[in-house]
């Protein structure tokens, strides 16, 4: 199942190409990524769906050894990915594609080595980095478990088409439109639309 994933990534990273400085990280949107990738990029960062869309508030990062799980970008701490939460911090940063154990091994703590800033901060953005300590303090990484995504809708079986149609077709709140017009754009075969 590994190999099939790693294949899968394969042709993904072949089609769709990596984030300049991502290290690693597969480009989410672009005018040379097809429109397949652009819709799916949509939906996972909730452009159009409103802040905290329906699929990041069912997939959270369970964080083992923090290797794989990147410390501003991923949301594994907290409900909400870091850069949302702390903005301002993201934007000094001066690594943005740090991993969570490369961030614990240079020091996390007050006075770590990990906090590297493009200017020296204000009493504000300081004031931050200590609210981010305090969230931060509790957090052992066991380095020999492997990072991994969990679905909260499922969390014992994981994701699936199901589970997630019976999910948007029952929600008390609506779908956003932006996604049911995403599903149903002329460009798609009818019978791709109607599995959607």
């Amino acid at each position: 199942m590994e190999d099939v994933g790693r294949q899968g990534m394969v042709v993904v990273s072949s089609l769709e190409g990596y984030e300049r400085g991502g290290r690693g990280r597969l480009k989410e949107d672009g005018h040379d990524c097809s429109l397949w990738w652009r819709m799916l990029s949509r939906i996972r960062r909730g452009v159009g769906l409103g802040e905290g869309s329906w699929f990041d508030n069912n997939v959270r990062r369970v964080v083992g050894g923090g290797g794989t799980t990147f410390f501003w970008t991923d949301n594994w701490v907290g409900g909400v990915p870091l850069r949302v939460r702390f903005p301002r911090l993201y934007d000094l940063a001066v690594d943005r594609w740090v991993s969570v154990k490369d961030m614990a091994r240079r020091g996390w703590e007050d006075g770590g080595g990990a906090w590297v800033w493009r200017r020296r901060l204000f009493a504000r953005e300081e004031a931050y980095v200590r609210e981010c300590y305090v969230l931060l303090h509790d957090i052992v990484l066991q380095t020999h478990l492997l990072d991994r995504w969990s679905w909260l809708l499922d969390p014992v079986n994981g994701y699936s088409v199901k589970g997630t149609y019976i999910f948007l077709t029952t929600a008390t709140e609506p779908t956003t439109r932006g996604l049911v017009e995403d599903v149903w754009i002329k460009n798609f075969p009818l019978k791709v639309s109607i599995f959607a």
